[in-house]
């Protein structure tokens, strides 16, 4: 009987769709890992998680399945593998989880319990598996339940009742604030009711909006942390695992820190902006610097994941432009050690007032003006990412977005915005919390990356005299309290008013909310940070006629 495991986490950053790069990472952890017996890598590794409707095509799945069955036909000696893939059987299409030993694909198991809210549709691409019982691996009796098997009781309590010995879980299991604590209360729970220890294998990586944590960890059978992989980037252990009178223990593993609060939003937010542009084949970005916050952060979190060289600033003064935003906006770019370039609008808004003067005559000057000055800046970005190749980085913040405090095809211009889902008071927490600490793996300046002036002083778009935010929105702190009420809780009026908020001034914002959806539609991805990111964690309709906040 064996008495002694050496099994191996390999905390990967697979690309969707790309099954021969997926093959070549899984590869070299097995040669990473070379010591162990077995390697448990993370759900869907073959594909890449989540691979939406790609994996409903015919060809991509039956390509999955002929990787895993050349990879275990070439494994040769060697650890065995536990790899997330699509498997197509008899006219069904499951999400597996194959070991692969021996030189052949000794066991297949299909993921139960598919996930279907939230970010999630997998009903609508796999197949549900039939509830698993062990795997038979070197005398050990392996659970292998995937990602949403562990968060109810069946898959478990299945696997613990056909003599399961370890549960190996390979996860794709996205990012938000709390989700760690979820997760660990899920896995605490399993083990408590089935006294096994669980190994949580988790993905790392950007995949469009969503950003996969890594974080990967062991829980023993006495539910105490036996140990932890590292956060946002890949990582590989090997745990050492001995059979006692009391069941498996993990012997040996390493234990890193892995950040929360703030420097976990940060993160998120670089890793997924550096995977989108890396795994989109981008040489870098450019965005507008305004010399206010919300620019100053992009361009940090930017500058942080590409590096400097990778990263074009552009500020684009109109004749409103404050003296102070255009010191401001050369001294973030200073700081942050980039190229930077001054380009003025003003002619551009001279021809579009001469152009459109006819068709406006007899009109007053408003909004219809402002937003000439913001999609003269959209156009001169997007003429400089034709020209070199640099992808737009659009700069919104969650609150702007919330209210449509933007325009359509000017500053909402952009292939991605690293903080769509970040509201502005948490903006501003996150440029002190910068200034002051340097993440780990960043790219950019290890000190301070802004002024301090641009933290504080009051936000203003500059698109007419003396003009602040604060003209048109409630206070941040009001405004922001009130969304993440209606936008994270879903609470109703009542329910707001009573928390303390004025109740003309919830329903205004609701309004805002609601009549903004065609706006949202059209921005550009972000990474997804809270627990209801726009795009696919909140989809309401653009056509709407129900306008009663209850």
């Amino acid at each position: 009987m064996t008495d002694r495991l050496r099994i191996g986490i390999a905390q990967i950053n697979p690309v969707v769709g790309d099954i021969r790069g997926n093959v070549e990472k899984v590869k070299a952890a097995r040669a990473k890992l070379a010591e162990t017996d077995l390697i448990v890598f993370p759900e869907l590794v073959i594909s890449g998680y989540p691979p939406e409707d790609l994996v409903r095509k015919p060809v991509f799945a039956a390509d999955c399945r002929a990787a895993v069955e050349k990879l275990a036909a070439e494994m040769g000696e060697g650890p065995a593998l536990l790899i997330g893939t699509p498997w197509p059987d008899e006219g069904k299409l499951y999400n597996a989880a194959a070991l692969l030993d021996g030189g052949e694909v000794a066991a297949l198991r299909y993921k139960a319990m598919l996930p279907n809210y939230d970010v999630f549709d997998e009903k609508r691409v796999f197949d549900p598996g039939p509830l698993p019982g062990p795997i038979n691996f070197r005398d050990v009796r392996i659970g292998a339940p995937i990602c949403e098997d562990i968060w109810s009781p069946d898959v478990v309590e299945c696997l613990e009742e056909s003599g399961a010995e370890i549960l190996l879980v390979p996860n794709g299991s996205p990012f938000e604030v709390g989700k760690p604590e979820v997760r660990l209360n899920h896995v605490v729970g399993r083990v408590t009711e089935s006294g096994l220890p669980l190994v949580y294998v988790n993905q790392v990586g950007g995949q469009d909006e969503l950003v996969f944590d890594g974080a990967s960890f062991v829980i023993g059978g006495d539910r105490h942390l036996q140990a932890q992989l590292l956060g946002w980037r890949e990582d590989f252990a090997v745990t050492e695992w001995e059979r006692r009178p009391e069941g498996w223990v993990c012997a040996r593993a390493p234990i890193a820190d892995v950040p929360e609060g703030l420097p976990s939003m940060y993160h998120a937010a670089m890793l997924g902006l550096r995977d989108y542009v890396d795994k989109n084949g981008f040489p870098g970005v450019v965005l507008g610097l305004s010399g206010g916050i919300d620019s100053a952060l992009s361009a940090a979190i930017a500058v942080d994941a590409l590096g400097p060289d990778r990263v074009l600033c552009v500020m684009m003064p109109s004749p409103y432009t404050s003296e102070e935003s255009l010191e401001d906006a050369a001294g973030v770019a200073e700081m942050l050690g980039v190229r930077y370039e001054t380009i003025s609008i003003g002619p551009a808004m001279d021809a579009f007032h001469g152009m459109l003067a006819g068709a406006f005559e007899g009109t007053d000057a408003g909004v219809t003006e402002e937003n000439i000055q913001s999609r003269s800046r959209g156009l001169t970005l997007m003429a400089l990412s034709n020209k070199f190749g640099h992808m737009v980085l659009s700069t919104g913040n969650k609150s702007e977005m919330a209210v449509g405090y933007a325009t359509l095809y000017g500053d909402m211009c952009g292939g991605y915005n690293a903080i769509k889902d970040i509201y502005k008071t948490t903006v501003f927490e996150l440029c002190r919390w910068r200034n002051d600490h340097a993440p780990t793996d960043v790219l950019g300046p290890a000190g301070a990356v802004m002024p301090e002036r641009v933290i504080a002083k009051p936000p203003s778009a500059e698109l007419r005299p003396d003009q602040k935010d604060e003209d048109s929105l409630p206070p941040y702190d009001v405004l922001d309290a009130i969304l993440e009420m209606m936008i994270e809780d879903e609470r109703s009026l009542a329910d707001i008013v009573a928390a303390g908020y004025d109740e003309a001034t919830v329903r205004r914002v609701w309004t805002l909310l609601d009549t903004s959806e065609y706006k949202r539609f059209q921005a550009p991805p972000g990474a997804k940070i809270t627990r209801k990111n726009f795009g696919r964690g909140r989809r309401y309709p653009m056509t709407n006629g129900f306008r009663r906040l209850i």
